[in-house]
């Protein structure tokens, strides 16, 4: 496999990113009926970028972005047993450069900038039906923890 680098994004970085988001919520449609009809966004990504408490990493290879993520501070529900934690989310990879471990990658660097936070319980969400996304997050060490249902 051609060298991945992992760097943090920058605002030159943003028409791929919005690619990116717009590649995930169509992947995500799917599982998810309540989604809104397009235009819908997710994130407000370029102020992510632009905020310190907030970290977005991307994977590059050769020049090419092909993977995103972020980590940020969330704080926790009262009864918990931490105040806050880490929470990640826009990952994304290209469908090409899937199964390469990119996304671990990153991850691992998310991971270590929550923990470097002192936020030692990290969390991510992902559709129950979503079974690539919950094999990745398996293999880089998440299980399973709570399922949110709904009645319509």
């Amino acid at each position: 496999m051609e060298k991945v680098i992992i760097r943090e994004a920058v605002v030159q970085d943003l028409p791929v990113l919005l690619h990116f988001e717009q590649e995930l919520i169509k992947a995500e449609r799917p599982f998810d009926p309540t989604i809104a009809h397009d235009p819908v966004s997710y994130y407000d990504i370029e102020a992510y970028i632009e905020d310190d408490t907030i970290k977005v990493m991307i994977a590059e290879v050769d020049g090419v972005v092909v993977s995103s993520g972020y980590a940020l501070k969330k704080e926790a529900r009262s009864y918990l047993d931490h105040q806050f934690y880490g929470y990640l989310g826009f990952m994304y990879t290209e469908t090409s450069y899937r199964g390469k471990g990119i996304n671990k990658m990153i991850i691992d660097y998310l991971v270590d900038w929550c923990r470097s936070k002192g936020l030692n319980e990290i969390r991510l969400t992902v559709y129950d039906e979503n079974d690539p996304a919950l094999n990745a997050y398996k293999k880089a060490g998440f299980k399973k923890h709570l399922c949110e249902m709904r009645i319509v």
